[in-house]
């Protein structure tokens, strides 16, 4: 009976993981893909590493950012889209992988594994259109110009750069 219970909570451990991490699909294949290619360029390992990282980190949050700074619905929904279909791709895999242990026909693995990628292709969609939440439009946040009552001032270049960096710093605080 221990043991029964172990491997279902390590079941249930696993899928709980699928779920949680499958937002970072993308970021992971691009991370991967860099670090690939950095190594076959003949980057080393530790280059390979390094770039396949800041790779896949700047992927995550350029993304976000994007999703969150963007006022169009449908800019909104391509970029999340861009995030789950490798989050779909990379459930039906797993799922698939995963049925091989208890399901004999090839027909009910491929059923499972289709109904995993759409759930978790649905969850990852789900989960980054949570993560960036839309924020009213506040004038001089992001952008270099403020509003002033009768004109737009150009703001000076460090004053942008602060601005920018600032802002930045408040997306990436607050979805990671």
């Amino acid at each position: 009976m221990l043991a029964i219970g172990f491997v279902l909570n390590t079941l249930g451990i696993g899928l709980w993981a699928i779920f949680a991490l499958a937002v970072y699909a993308l970021p992971f294949f691009v991370a991967l893909s860099i670090g690939m290619t950095a190594f076959q360029g003949g980057a080393g390992l530790i280059g390979a590493l390094l770039l396949g990282t800041a790779g896949g980190a700047l992927t995550l949050v350029l993304g976000q950012i994007a999703f969150a700074v963007t006022r169009s619905l449908t800019l909104r929904i391509a970029i999340a889209t861009a995030f789950a279909v490798p989050a779909a791709v990379a459930g039906y895999h797993i799922l698939f992988a995963v049925s091989h242990i208890g399901v004999p026909s090839l027909a009910w693995r491929e059923v499972f594994a289709c109904l995993g990628a759409a759930c978790i292709g649905v969850t990852s969609w789900t989960r980054l259109m949570a993560l960036a939440e839309t924020r009213p439009f506040e004038p001089g946040r992001v952008g270099c110009a403020q509003e002033s009552p009768d004109h737009f001032e150009v703001v000076a270049f460090s004053a942008c750069i602060r601005k920018v960096g600032r802002y930045l710093g408040t997306v990436v605080r607050d979805h990671l």
